[in-house]
């Protein structure tokens, strides 16, 4: 059958464009139900028996939940208790047109083949399809639409079975009502997930909706109301109002900064700060802002404030105060307050109950048996993330709770409340437990840590696998060649080999191979959406979450010593000077004939008696490599540093049982040569055969002001630090030596780290600035690792297509989309680096909680205003010690900011200095539990030095090897 509408529309140049829809409605669209036998469907989803035990219907039944429930309450839809839901096509189209989050969630939910959720498309079903009428809105006509489909599942299933019934949940009052009028059950949310007789715990999953018919009447005023949408969009064209990232300060809830969008914003950054002007913005996301006039402008308050959650905001005020403080006029930032909303980007949060609000229990009586039950009480929740506010939350679970982390959602954030409402989703476990705290840190820095589906898996290679006649295909053999792997120890998943060996004229030929993941993941199957969205794999201290199936990251694509894999090969010849006389690339398959440790390979080099081919190898390598790291240095290439550990873990209990630096060698030194030479190869190529669609990486340089803490460090030890340019800072840094210091250069190099940018990946036509600074190279990409980064996959793609080894595709040369890949790689690239920072940080606690309190050797990194910031070498670790004046009042503390210098009566504290601390774990706070420091040499007689503890922000992601 086919329905058909004819409309005219008028063109942009003023012409007639005469339109015609066609919708096809059909008779072959089957109800999914094993309860039905007039529809000879083979794969019946929704179930005969269904197990919900309701008091309010006490048959078998079906429930088919409308828009607003579907949009609101998807964490009771996603509890395996909840099954043999009909999701109408009405509904779906709605939720993705509204929320492409949760449209993924129910999608998921309905290949969830568990969870017995059947789509019944009835915008194309004869019987169910309806037109608008004249005068309805779309959101009448749909809810219509739903009740139609309901109505007609009803209908269709009592005449196979009468003991059967469907039922409408919908929170939309009228829609409730008119669809009781034609006959059918239809109950809230909430009053049926309230009478599911053995699920009363479901209740605290139900989402909180907020009447606005009795806000008022709830409590005083607050804050002010959101403006609405198309005011705020109108305010930001006329340049009224600002629009830009909320960014919740870290360490003072009263705080927070909007990043304003736009190139020619006027003030990238503005200042808000006060409970009212926040006006219930959370972090990350998208709000209007208005510009206060300059005469209020305010300074960044260096004030730490945390929110003890009392009951009512009457503290608040007071607080505000301490925010507003005299100040230079030179420290005033750009100030205003936010008025609406544009956006919000919740999820969900990781945290604990607050425990003085679990203490009481009250009780009801059900309505339906009359016997006594636990009443839900509200109770504060606080996130892990002190970024985000307190949520209210109602639970019947709460002593249940009491030391556990716990996912919340919020549901809304209503004018006259405090907090923002939100409901319990799950449990984690017991706060300090390892699978606990390490599920927490995945989930608070978005880390996709799911197993694989069986959709992505399903295009695996099938196994037993071999390489065939077809693989071969515009690929050379090099199974012959002296291939190795050099890599940590434990490492499974080995992304590169190398070969080097003298030629008949004279030079020598070397070879980076590089897994070819590509060849086993093609693009725009489940497995490379799957690979593209996780971008990167994540290396906890503990466990590794792989970014592609183990079949492939440790079996197939990782090049083990002794076994055929498939490889993309670039191969230089070099003369003995290291200058590259020709490049080849080209695919091939090879035999690797060692894997080796960093230590393995180092013993080989250094022992003279041992002359085979792999040691061999092994030596011509590294001569090479010396020569050409010698010459990026000479280019201006920075060599930095960061304290980096090991932990040795028991093996029974996996505790960490010792913690140390971890110690490099000149193997490592000769495989990251390598592995920078060819990158540099594969993004000179890329981008002379494709200037506007090749995947780049680039390393900006740093502002001058981000200098100003290591030229003032440098001044501690009258050291000359340069920074006009990076091979001035590399010239600098290597002159910096300190006479019986021999750590001093390790300690200048550590904060000329922090001083650098984030290297990002970048598409080149949207960019002109190629430059990495780090590595002095006017080029640079990623090639060398596609087992644990996708970006490396695009660039096998666009190299393979190159070389003429395989065929392009749509999206590969389509700059925009390029752009938002990579945008999407860097993020997941930064959060994956503080995830890995978050499960060293874990671990050592761990390790100290166990080790107890120890006495250690450290040096002074930072001197702050009343504090000193300490670095332990031995177990790479960082810390505050705060000076308290509490015990004494005339406390005699001078900073001086030239030079950084702390005094405290008599003894100085500089940069660098040597010192001695006490480590100890502070678990007084169970969600945030960390390492504290105390000093103890030098001693300052009568001065109370204060264990305090101090959590830094997040250290920036390194830059490139």
């Amino acid at each position: 059958m086919l329905k058909s509408k004819t409309f005219v529309k008028k063109t942009r140049s003023g012409g007639i464009m005469k339109i015609v829809r066609e919708h096809y409605l059909r008779d072959d669209i089957y109800c999914g139900s094993a309860a039905c036998s007039v529809c000879p469907q083979k794969d019946k989803v929704l179930q005969r028996d269904t197990n919900l035990e309701s008091t309010l219907c006490d048959r078998p039944h079906y429930l088919i939940p409308d828009t607003n429930v579907v949009m609101h309450q998807v964490d009771i839809l996603e509890d395996l208790v909840i099954s043999n839901v009909i999701i109408l096509q009405t509904v779906l189209q709605e939720v993705r047109h509204r929320s492409a989050p949760i449209y993924k969630r129910i999608k998921d939910i309905i290949h969830n083949t568990e969870k017995h959720f059947y789509t019944f498309t009835n915008e194309h079903h004869r019987e169910t399809y309806i037109e608008q009428e004249k005068g309805e809105n779309a959101n009448d006509r749909n809810d219509r639409a739903i009740r139609v489909a309901a109505k007609w599942y009803t209908e269709h299933l009592n005449a196979a079975d009468k003991d059967f019934r469907v039922i409408l949940l919908t929170n939309d009052r009228k829609n409730k009502e008119k669809a009781e009028e034609s006959g059918l059950l239809a109950y809230t949310c909430e009053e049926y997930v309230k009478s599911l007789v053995a699920n009363p715990e479901l209740v605290d999953r139900l989402a909180s909706i907020p009447d606005n018919e009795n806000e008022i009447e709830t409590g005083r005023i607050i804050f002010q109301e959101h403006l609405q949408l198309s005011r705020l969009q109108q305010g930001i064209k006329s340049g009224t109002y600002l629009q830009g990232t909320f960014r919740a300060s870290r360490d003072n809830y009263l705080e927070a900064t909007v990043w304003v969008h736009g190139d020619n914003a006027e003030n990238q950054e503005i200042l808000i700060q006060g409970l009212k002007n926040l006006n219930r913005a959370v972090h990350e996301d998208i709000v209007a802002i208005e510009l206060f006039p300059k005469d209020k402008w305010m300074a960044p308050s260096s004030v730490v404030l945390e929110d003890e959650g009392t009951a009512e905001d009457n503290s608040d005020d007071d607080k505000e105060k301490i925010l507003k403080m005299e100040v230079q006029e030179s420290m005033l930032k750009p100030t205003g307050r936010v008025v609406g909303i544009i956006k919000r980007n919740w999820r969900q949060y990781c945290g604990m109950l607050s425990k003085s609000q679990i203490k009481e229990i009250t009780h009801e009586h059900c309505y339906w048996c009359k016997l006594p039950v636990k009443k839900a009480k509200k109770h504060l929740f606080t996130p892990a993330d002190r970024r985000i506010p307190r949520i209210r939350i109602e639970t019947r679970q709460a002593s249940t709770l009491e030391g556990q982390r716990i996912i919340v959602a919020i549901d809304g954030w209503p004018k006259n409340s405090r907090y923002p409402n939100g409901h319990f989703v799950r449990s984690l476990g017991n706060v300090g437990n390892k699978e606990t705290e390490t599920e927490v840190l995945l989930l608070e820095h978005d880390v996709p840590h799911q197993p694989f589906s069986q959709a992505v898996l399903s295009f695996l290679p099938k196994m037993p696998w071999s390489i065939t006649e077809q693989d071969m295909k515009n690929r050379i053999d090099l199974r012959h060649l002296f291939i190795c792997s050099v890599d940590p120890p434990g490492c499974t998943d080995i992304d590169d080999a190398l070969h080097c060996r003298d030629l008949e004229n004279g030079n020598v030929e070397v070879g980076v191979h590089i897994a070819d993941v590509s060849h086993f993941i093609r693009p725009g199957n489940a497995l490379d959406q799957e690979s593209a969205k996780r971008g990167t794999t994540v290396y906890l201290c503990e466990k590794r979450i792989d970014m592609v199936p183990e079949l492939l990251s440790s079996n197939l694509c990782s090049l083990r010593c002794n076994v055929e894999r498939l490889a993309f090969s670039c191969i230089w010849e070099l003369n003995h000077n290291a200058e590259i006389l020709n490049t080849k690339f080209t695919k091939s398959v090879i035999n690797s004939k060692a894997s080796l440790t960093y230590a393995e390979a180092q013993m080989r080099i250094d022992d003279l008696s041992m002359n085979d081919e792999i040691t061999l190898s092994l030596r011509g390598l590294n001569r090479l490599a010396k020569i050409l790291k010698k010459r990026r240095i000479e280019n201006g290439a920075l060599t930095l540093s960061s304290p980096e550990v090991r932990f040795h873990m028991d093996s029974e209990t996996h505790d960490p049982i010792d913690l140390q630096t971890k110690e490099l060698k000149e193997t490592n030194s000769m495989v990251e040569e390598f592995m920078l030479l060819a990158n540099i190869s594969v993004a000179q190529k890329i981008y002379d055969e494709f200037s506007e669609c090749a995947l780049l990486r680039k390393h900006p340089a740093p502002p001058p002001s981000n200098y100003d803490m290591l030229i003032k460090a440098g001044k501690s030890k009258d050291i000359v630090i340069k920074t006009d340019s990076a091979k001035a800072l590399a010239d600098s840094l290597d002159a910096a030596h300190v006479e019986d210091f021999p750590y001093f250069n390790t300690l200048l190099r550590i904060l000329a780290t922090r001083c650098m940018m984030q290297a990002v990946y970048f598409c080149s036509g949207m960019d002109s600035d190629f430059y990495h600074y780090g590595l002095a190279s006017p080029i640079y990409t990623h090639f060398t690792s596609p087992i644990r980064r996708y970006a490396d996959i695009i660039v096998h793609r666009l190299l393979a297509v190159a070389i003429g080894a395989d065929c392009t595709y749509p999206d590969l040369m389509d700059k925009h989309k390029q752009a938002a890949l990579c945008n999407n790689l860097n993020y997941r690239h930064k959060m994956a680096q503080y995830s890995q920072r978050a499960s060293v940080a874990f671990h050592t606690q761990l390790f100290f909680k166990t080790k107890g309190v120890v006495n250690e050797e450290g040096f002074v990194l930072f001197v702050k205003k009343n504090a000193i910031v300490v670095l332990i070498p031995k177990f790479g670790l960082e810390g505050t010690v705060f000076f308290d004046s509490k015990d004494k009042p005339n406390l005699r503390v001078c900073f001086d900011d030239e030079i950084p210098t702390l005094t405290v009566e008599r003894t100085i504290f500089r940069v660098f200095d040597k010192v001695v601390v006490t480590i100890s774990l502070d678990s007084s706070n169970l969600q945030h539990q960390k390492i504290r420091m105390s000093l103890v040499e030098p001693v300052i007689p009568g001065v109370s030095v204060s264990p305090q503890t101090y959590e830094p922000e997040p250290k920036k992601p390194k830059m490139d090897s």
